[in-house]
């Protein structure tokens, strides 16, 4: 018996712009299931459109993947699979369901336009399918260069089970065929994608919904080659946090998320779950996501991508990380112990320079008249007492003890001259990075503003 082919998934980036939110998703699930399946995850630029693509984007599409932690098993760029695609047009168009048609864009949307007048479907006519050599042949002459089409079978229906959406059933004599080849000679989308899909050894298309219809059309076209279809799943949309389909969602990518100091693990951990089943959680490695991560859990209903539950996400994600996986990003000198204490109070690990401007200085405290003697005796009382343990509760014990005082009378003052602000992280950890000298120095200058 012959095994199952290994699982391969592709994503297939235009470099005509930078990738946004939807397309990461659908990159993530491409890598997600052949991460799951042990299989491998192919990087294609579809950069067939040599007058839109440029190179800058596709340095800019794997410098996203990178820092997502996607990582393709290979990249392959349609620009250089010319000589592949035009043999296989050939042979397409020698068996005839490749053929040439010479209407110009005028003459076919003035087609459309008649028979949706009389309530028709604006589908193709083929027209073109009633011309003699004769007649091609004076077209030529005139200097008609045709553009392509694929004839669809109109035999029997197109019918696939769907990953997602389930069974999946249109009736080709609806559709119109499509073009596949400009007159200028350059290629569209759909014939140099099935092709790349059979040549690639492609078993599964992960894909969003708005890809159904194309999907319909390319397994006449993987039957036409002679070729065993992959396997299609195809994703809900995103929708805006407005509760429908929204332009920004195309405008918000990396760059975007970066700046906003989102971790790249929270984007991943957000859109392996969004729209599905299971709850969208703030896993700090990708394992669990892989484990769980299955089509049959997916709904059919547009998925809602918020940002402030991003950011949200995030902050917890980080409260996660472990200093060896943050170190680069930290300021000079900050150590695991500095990241441990203050990383309970960060929604950006940015924000840990701030704590460590806290920690090693200078800092204005406010003006502390009413607590002037507490902070004098503090400071006595912190110079005095063993700071090799416990020193905060040491010290906030000894002070209770002789002054009588407890809870926010005792603990405030004492955080506001050592800090400069009322709130933060635990003063047990972090008194001890402060040190005797500065604590000291900070409780005497705060009891002489």
């Amino acid at each position: 018996m012959t095994p199952p082919p290994a699982t391969v998934t592709r994503f297939a980036p235009s470099p005509t712009g930078n990738l946004h939110v939807g397309n990461i998703r659908t990159a993530l699930h491409n890598s997600l299931w052949a991460e799951k399946h042990g299989g491998r995850f192919l990087l294609r630029i579809d950069d067939t459109d040599a007058a839109r693509s440029e190179e800058r984007f596709v340095d800019a599409i794997r410098a996203d993947l990178a820092w997502l932690g996607l990582s393709p098993d290979a990249e392959v760029r349609q620009s250089e699979r010319f000589a592949l695609y035009q043999a296989r047009f050939d042979a397409l168009v020698a068996t005839g369901r490749i053929y040439p048609a010479y209407e110009s864009a005028q003459e076919l949307d003035l087609k459309r336009k008649i028979q949706l007048g009389r309530g028709l479907p604006p589908v193709y006519d083929r027209a073109a399918l009633a011309l003699s050599d004769a007649d091609r042949a004076r077209l030529a002459a005139d200097g008609v260069a045709p553009h392509w089409r694929f004839r669809l079978d109109h035999a029997s229906p197109i019918e696939w089970d769907d990953r997602v959406r389930g069974p999946q059933r249109f009736d080709p004599a609806t559709m119109s065929d499509p073009v596949v080849r400009r007159a200028d000679g350059s290629w569209l989308y759909m014939l140099p994608s099935a092709i790349d899909d059979v040549e690639m050894g492609v078993t599964d298309v992960v894909r969003g919904e708005d890809h159904v219809s194309n999907t319909a059309l390319q397994l006449q076209m993987f039957e036409a080659m002679g070729a065993a279809p992959p396997r299609f799943a195809h994703a809900a949309l995103l929708t805006g946090a407005e509760g429908k389909l929204s332009k920004r969602l195309g405008s918000l990518g990396v760059d975007h998320f970066r700046e906003q100091g989102i971790e790249p693990q929270a984007v991943v951990a957000l859109l392996a779950r969004l729209g599905t089943s299971d709850p969208v959680e703030p896993f700090a490695t990708r394992a669990p996501l892989v484990e769980g991560f299955d089509f049959a859990r997916f709904g059919r209903a547009p998925a809602r991508f918020d940002e402030g539950e991003l950011a949200q996400l995030s902050a917890r994600i980080v409260h996660q990380l472990p200093f060896d996986r943050v170190a680069d990003r930290l300021p000079a000198g900050m150590g695991a112990a500095e990241w441990d204490a203050v990383r309970p109070n960060l929604t950006r690990v940015a924000e840990a320079a701030d704590w460590w401007q806290v920690i090693e200085g200078p800092i204005e405290a406010p003006a502390a008249a009413d607590d002037r003697d507490f902070l004098i005796q503090a400071a006595d009382e912190a110079g005095r007492i063993n700071w090799i343990a416990d020193p905060w509760h040491v010290l906030t014990g000894a002070l209770k003890q002789a002054t009588g005082r407890k809870g926010k009378p005792l603990f405030l003052p004492l955080r506001r001259a050592l800090t400069g602000l009322d709130h933060g992280p635990d003063m047990a950890q972090l008194l001890p990075l402060i040190g005797r000298e500065r604590a000291v120095a900070r409780l005497r200058r705060a009891a002489e503003a």
